[in-house]
């Protein structure tokens, strides 16, 4: 296998739930996005979460560092809420040997517009192209979770 994709929930992963009014983190989005795009690179998807990243617990990233670092699949495209990625991905760092390339989306894969499509795509070029490291590849960029930070007001990732 080529690349290993961890799901864990957050707003790439939402759905809309008309009666209680609301989006709550559903299936993973991304096998469906990438079959749909007719990507025929060699991959695996492994549900670990179905959460928003604000939920998310120091356990929940011990648990996604444990499942990576037990793997022998050397790259890993890892879709996150995008409140905590920053915070998880800076966890990531301590696993060597390994590229992990974090995504998510500011809008629900299932929503037609949404930045969702691009992100993953985006990330899984990166994810083959990039040495061993932690990203986060977000609005077209790669960024180092240490010179990171998310731009709430303009709804986007940027440097520090």
């Amino acid at each position: 296998m080529e690349i290993k994709i961890i799901t864990t929930g957050g707003t790439i992963d939402k759905i809309y739930f008309d009666q209680k009014s609301q989006f709550q983190v559903g299936e993973p989005q991304i096998a469906e996005v990438l079959r749909e795009a007719n990507v025929t690179l060699d991959y695996e998807v492994q549900p670990l979460l179905r959460k928003d990243s604000l939920d998310m617990t120091d356990e929940d990233r011990r648990l996604i560092c444990e499942t990576i670092e037990a793997d022998e699949c050397e790259r890993f495209l890892i879709t996150h809420g995008t409140d905590r990625m920053i915070t998880t991905a800076r966890e990531l760092q301590k696993i060597r040997n390994k590229v992990m390339v974090l995504t998510g989306s500011m809008q629900p894969a299932k929503i037609r517009l949404t930045d969702a499509f691009f992100n993953i795509g985006y990330a899984i070029a990166a994810v083959q192209l990039l040495p061993s490291g932690v990203y986060i590849a977000m609005n077209g960029r790669i960024f180092n979770p240490d010179k990171a930070r998310k731009n709430v007001e303009q709804n986007r990732f940027e440097e520090l």
